[in-house]
């Protein structure tokens, strides 16, 4: 009998898959069987990033990609399947924070061009592809922020709901074609760039507080949640938000 998370056979493309979550992402994927496209903006990363997987015995390709440049996600597409000659699983992780408490435009239009309009554009350019091999899974990266209001990261906050919304109006709009669109939001989670954040006694005491768990979430966790959506286990579960939070955000703070 195969295992309900075995991704044998199957190709993916994660975005932003060179550090933290997204790599952590790429390698859980590889580790479960599938063919992964390693992608990112930096060459040199994609580059180094590729090597090591392909040092630990993964199928992975890497191509690099400016994810708002709409010829870019095209390249990734059609290289991915010129390597590996099908998609099933496409993971859209890539994202940036841009400037707290900024409502600058030109902050603001390139918070919503790489963290959602880009997601529009590469789900559009993998539909027909994942279609032609029976369906698949789409993985959408949403956050926390995007369930509750935000004074700091507006703009993030912002396009992250619009990304929780698009997942399930793909998930309507493509569900007869069997795909699978779903929305991942992790809460606090520990990364290079959540550094600052830890690091902050006040901040970490009034946040451990508000989570049941009483912990930071980890890459594995958000990696796990990431293999269910993509994997089989999870065939009758689409156009959902999950929030990998520790509960942040469902308690009182109590």
């Amino acid at each position: 009998m195969t295992h309900p998370h075995d991704l044998s056979g199957l190709t993916a493309i994660v975005t932003g898959s060179t550090q933290g979550i997204g790599r952590g992402i790429a390698e859980a994927l590889a580790m479960a069987g599938a063919n992964v496209t390693i992608t990112a903006e930096d060459a040199q990363a994609v580059a180094a990033t590729t090597a090591d997987l392909v040092a630990a015995g993964h199928a992975v390709a890497g191509l690099p990609c400016d994810v708002t440049d709409d010829a870019a996600l095209r390249a990734l597409v059609d290289g991915t399947l010129a390597r590996f000659g099908g998609l099933d699983i496409l993971v859209c992780n890539a994202g940036i924070t841009g400037t707290a408490g900024s409502w600058a435009l030109d902050d603001f239009d390139r918070v919503m061009a790489i963290n959602l309009r880009s997601i529009v554009a590469l789900t559009g350019l993998a539909r027909p592809h994942i279609a032609a091999r029976g369906g698949g899974s789409m993985i959408l990266m949403s956050s926390l922020s995007a369930l509750r209001g935000n004074g700091a990261i507006n703009a993030y906050a912002l396009a992250k709901a619009g990304v929780a919304q698009l997942a399930r109006n793909l998930a309507v709009q493509w569900g007869p074609d069997r795909i699978r669109v779903n929305a991942l939001a992790p809460g606090l989670i520990g990364t290079p760039l959540s550094a600052p954040l830890l690091a902050d006694e006040a901040f970490m005491a009034r946040r451990l507080q508000m989570t049941p768990l009483r912990r930071v979430g980890t890459v594995a966790d958000v990696a796990a949640a990431c293999l269910f959506l993509a994997s089989p286990a999870s065939g009758f579960i689409t156009g959902q938000q999950i929030a990998i939070d520790g509960g942040t955000s469902i308690t009182d703070g109590s």
